[in-house]
């Protein structure tokens, strides 16, 4: 991997200006690899030896460094050789980091020109080279031509590359073939093992210049050679030598600094020391020890600025070159090592001539660099004496950092809300209105990291309590509390109202949960604060804010129970840890607890508003009753039921409805301790609505089609199918035997017609679930052969009132028609698939042609209506885009109900012919539908999915055909050519790279398809393999 080059001592170097200079490979994984450094002769031979084995004995006693040590190593990296060279130790980790860089001290006081060869040897195997160094001596320091010689060069004639340049005493020149030059070196190699070599070899860099600090760094040759060595190799064309060597550049004027703030201790104590020696001496005379401490003061000041010369001269060597390097992980490294500097030495590097630096790359191209910029200027105005010194930077880049809230990368996104943050506390007055309005947004971010840290920004500028607050007289600690918790409470109605997004109050409160979780989780204070009753001279919530209040109790009941974030917004955690769950467990068990006994009151209070109850009934479906204390739960249990079942009684909109249905099925959870007194509640209820349905449907036949003009009879069945409907979709109903009255009624009006819409409507949705709980109940065992004929007469019976709803005039009518008959479709062939070994033939139904000749009509007419960009570019306005949102996801149902019933084989697969051809036309509003269903289908069988592209590409051929031979100008649904053939290259694409497994469906098409589809589909296909097989996609495709 690396060469390793043999470098000459002092002597040798004396006698001969230069010497080449070879070896073979000391790659850690590479064995018997011999340390030719070391093969000296006379005085100079034997120094090196002994300073060598010294440092192996020291190693071998400090039991990280000796040849079983490094063995173990290299064992276990498929080796075995001992570590004799600095690159190996530090490959090898950094146990033995400290005595190595102590035995290299010795050995440098010993020999330097030799350990420094040695050392410059390290920095450039850490590169990657793989070649030859030559060192020759430099002889005078006023030679003009040496700087000419400085030069980087490529012999195309041998295959080498070389580069010659200064680093005091020697001119080095690095030799390597071209070849080698494939982009990977240590830093960038892939791999657990190469990956630890960065943090040792910043180790090792840190370590080195901290041991030197006492010894031979100010003897103005270790610095000023590596100094010089870095800077040319960080100037390199060649990559590896420019970020290795920038890297070690940077870290070796991080560890000056920790050696500069030691110099400053030292300074201050030593200044100190004077001033008590000044103090003790009586007379004018100077005294010694006070002129012993003044040289010692002088001393270390001189030391101090010869070590900021040093920082200097790396920083403008290397620093001022680097910073805008083309290559992103460079740019990074100087940004993050330049706010390190600014944070440890302040005095020096904190003022505007180095700010400029990170204020101009928060621009850079790359989020890497932005994302180090913005983690050293968070560093630096977390502390307050360096954030005062930050205000001109802060006028002058404000504005981009508050733009950096809206980055593409999520991380400098989020990192960016911090740092703004942490501004808007150290800094104040310095965010603008605007900028504070800008950055509010962020709480309803799809992206939860985000919105997390959007909702700490809101919290701690409108939400947080102060720290100091006069406390009133007369007011105990409690209602301070409770006034400062309201008077947050109105603060965060009025942040809610002002966002004008009055259907996201979860996402709020998901991203205030986790700084503002004590206040929203108060859930004694937020009841108290609901059924307070307030005298006319106090100023209570008006029912506005109460509705918003209950809307953020509930979703703090949601977040506390469930925990995962909202649908649409993703996180990074994907197991909750057992603090996390334990807490869980915890805030359920305290909601049960409090709620149970509570809820009942607030029922009553609000027993009046539909939306508020509404909100309430959802509550109970958090509940945790088995964790909790259940004597408790049970006591104030019947209270709860006795006020849901008045507020049923009360109220018949769905909402309401459809949130008490759902709170009894999770109370009548078999699982629940309360299971028997809920169910016996909640049959009490179906009693009294199914004995109240049949006596009002009991004397409909004689009254024919009067039913529409009693409009006191009409509104109390439509009261109780609203009720019966609502519970028989969670509850299973087939006791009460409800098909056969509701159905009666669906005949009188196919019969007759004339009944309300709404009853229809509601009627449909009953009779639906009756079927399908029959479908259910069935499927759990085998079913007699009467009593699978009866199901499959039912079954029948009810999907020819469907069809006949299907033509009704009332577009609701047609709707709910549509998806009952999808709904029971696909459920019978579920059920059928589930007992298809076990006799299910007297079960079987399938949709007569009409049928499903009906169901097509429907999609085509209800669902691919207008066009595409009609259904975006018409309405401006806030409420007509709200009603087009409705609209289209109602469409979205009504096509996936019908895709469902393709996809589970209740029609046959020709039929999607029908759903392809509009996939282009309508691909922004159902192409994840359509091409979902394409999908299945060929997974379901591939020839017959062909065979549908194929019938769908000739409808739409023929009918573009027939309309111009009608010699009549083509209406805007017929397709022009140039979209049929663009959606034929669309079906292609679906065929995917393997050519093996699409070989016979194309085989299909070219046997079986027109001459035209034939033309447009193989073209296609061909081209996209075409293109496959250019770039080694695989085989070359031949038609049959």
């Amino acid at each position: 991997m690396i060469a390793e080059p043999t470098l000459a001592t002092r002597s040798s170097l004396q006698k001969e200006n230069s010497i080449d200079v070879t070896s073979s490979s000391s790659a850690p994984h590479t064995p018997n690899v011999k340390n030719e450094n070391r093969q000296k002769t006379g005085r100079g031979k034997r120094r090196a030896r002994e300073g060598s084995e010294n440092a192996k004995r020291r190693r071998s006693e400090a039991g990280c460094g000796s040849r079983g040590g490094a063995d173990r190593n290299q064992v276990k990296n498929g080796g075995d050789v001992e570590a004799v060279t600095l690159f190996e130790v530090v490959t090898m980790g950094k146990s033995a980091m400290q005595s190595v860089v102590d035995d290299w001290i010795e050995a440098y006081q010993i020999d330097r020109d030799t350990a420094l060869l040695d050392l410059i040897s390290f920095f450039i195997q850490c590169s990657g080279c793989k070649g030859v160094v030559t060192a020759e001596m430099f002889q005078s320091k006023h030679d003009a031509e040496v700087m000419n010689k400085m030069v980087e060069e490529l012999d195309e004639g041998s295959g080498l590359q070389y580069k010659k340049f200064l680093a005091f005493p020697w001119i080095l020149t690095v030799t390597w073939p071209m070849d080698v030059d494939s982009g990977e070196y240590p830093l960038t190699m892939p791999g657990p093992y190469w990956k630890k070599f960065r943090s040792n070899f910043c180790e090792f860099v840190a370590v080195l210049v901290s041991h030197c600090q006492y010894s031979v760094i100010f003897d103005s040759y270790l610095m000023d050679t590596l100094i010089s060595l870095l800077s040319e190799l960080s100037d390199s064309r060649v990559r590896a030598f420019r970020h290795t060597c920038t890297l070690a550049a940077v870290k070796i004027l991080s560890a000056l600094v920790g050696v500069t703030l030691n110099l400053g201790v030292n300074i201050d104590n030593t200044q100190r020391l004077y001033e008590v020696e000044r103090v003790k001496i009586s007379s004018k005379r100077a005294s010694p020890r006070v002129e012993k401490i003044e040289r010692k003061i002088n001393e270390l000041q001189d030391k101090r600025h010869e070590i900021e010369n040093m920082m200097d001269a790396i920083f403008k060597g290397v620093f001022l070159k680097r910073y805008r390097d083309v290559i992103t992980e460079i740019r990074s490294i100087c940004m993050e090592e330049l706010g390190v500097w600014m944070r440890l030495y302040s005095p020096v590097f904190l003022n505007d001539s180095y700010l400029k630096y990170i204020g101009w790359m928060l621009h850079d191209k790359q989020p890497d660099v932005r994302l180090k910029c913005l983690l050293g200027l968070k560093a630096l105005y977390s502390d307050a004496l360096l954030a005062s010194k930050l205000d001109l930077f802060t006028s002058r880049f404000k504005e981009r950092m508050v733009s950096m809230t809206l980055d593409k990368d999520h991380e400098v996104a989020v990192q960016a809300m911090k740092l703004l943050t942490i501004i808007s506390q150290s800094c104040e007055d310095v965010l603008t209105a605007e900028d504070c309005k800008h950055m509010y947004q962020f709480v309803y971010a799809s992206h939860r990291p985000l919105a997390a840290t959007a909702g700490e920004f809101v919290y701690k500028k409108l939400l947080c309590p102060p720290e100091q607050q006069e406390k009133e007289d007369g007011l105990s600690e409690q209602d301070e509390r409770r006034i400062l918790n309201a008077a947050r409470i109105r603060t965060l109605i009025q942040f809610f109202k002002d966002s004008e997004l009055h259907q996201h109050v979860a996402y709020l409160v998901d991203s205030l949960w986790d700084s503002a979780a004590s206040l929203l989780k108060d859930w004694d204070f937020l009841t108290a604060l609901l059924m307070e009753e307030t005298s006319p001279q106090e100023t209570g919530l008006t029912r506005a804010q109460e509705s918003t209040v209950i809307e953020v109790l509930l979703a703090c009941v949601r977040q506390a129970a469930e925990g995962p974030p909202q649908a649409g917004r993703g996180t990074g955690k994907k197991v909750i840890t057992a603090k996390e769950r334990k807490q869980q467990m915890d805030d359920c068990i305290r909601l049960t607890e409090h709620f149970i006994v509570t809820l009942p009151g607030l029922l009553k209070k609000y027993s009046e508003d539909a939306e508020k109850v509404t909100h309430f009934l959802k509550i109970p479906q958090y509940f945790h009753v088995e964790a909790s204390d259940t004597g408790h739960f049970e006591k104030h249990l019947p209270a709860l039921l006795t006020q849901i079942s008045t507020v049923l009684e009360q109220h018949t909109d769905s909402g309401v409805l459809e949130a008490g249905s759902r709170t009894f099925q999770s109370l009548c959870c078999e699982d629940m301790a309360a299971h028997q007194l809920s169910t016996s509640s909640r049959d009490q209820l179906i009693d009294q609505w199914v004995y109240s349905l049949h006596k009002l449907l009991g004397d409909l036949p004689e009254e024919g089609l009067n039913l529409a003009a009693d409009d006191e009879k009409t509104c109390h069945i439509l009261a109780t199918l609203k009720r019966v409907a609502a519970f028989h979709n969670a509850h299973d109903l087939s006791k009460w035997r409800l098909y056969d009255p509701v159905s009666g009624l669906l005949s009188l009006e196919v019969q007759h017609g004339g009944l309300p819409d709404q009853i229809v409507v509601h009627s449909l949705q009953c009779v639906c679930y009756a079927v399908l709980w029959q479908q259910n109940t069935s499927g759990e065992g085998v079913p007699s052969r009467e009593r699978a004929l009866a199901q499959r007469n039912q079954l029948r019976s009810f999907c020819e009132k469907c069809q006949r709803c299907l033509s009704h005039s009332h577009p609701a009518v047609k709707e709910q028609a549509f998806l009952s008959l999808c709904d029971v479709l696909t459920a019978h062939s579920y059920q059928l698939l589930v007992m298809e070994h076990t006799g299910a033939a007297p079960l079987l139904y399938t949709p007569d042609p009409k049928l499903q000749k009906a169901l097509i009509s429907f999609v085509q007419e209800h669902v691919f209506t207008g066009t595409d960009h009609e259904n975006h570019g018409k309405a401006t306005e806030s409420d007509a885009g709200a009603n087009k949102l409705d609209d289209l996801h109602r469409k979205r149902n009504l096509l996936a109900a019908y895709c469902k019933l393709i996809v589970n084989s209740v029609l046959e697969m020709s039929t999607a012919a029908e759903i392809f051809k509009h996939y282009m036309k309508y691909y922004n509003d159902f192409g994840d539908i359509i091409k979902e269903t394409l999908s299945r289908t060929r997974q379901m069988d591939k020839i017959e999915s062909a065979r549908a592209l194929v019938l769908c590409l000739q409808q739409l051929f023929l009918r573009l055909k027939q309309e111009q031979d009608s010699g009549k100008v083509c209406s805007s649904s017929i397709q022009t050519f140039s979209s049929i053939k663009e959606l034929a290259r669309r079906f292609s694409l679906t065929f995917g790279w393997d050519q093996i497994k699409s070989r016979e469906s194309i085989a299909m098409i070219h046997r079986q398809a027109s001459p035209t589809c034939t033309v447009f589909i193989s073209s296609a296909v061909q081209q996209q393999q075409t293109s496959s097989f250019n770039t080694g996609g695989g085989l070359s495709y031949r038609s049959p």
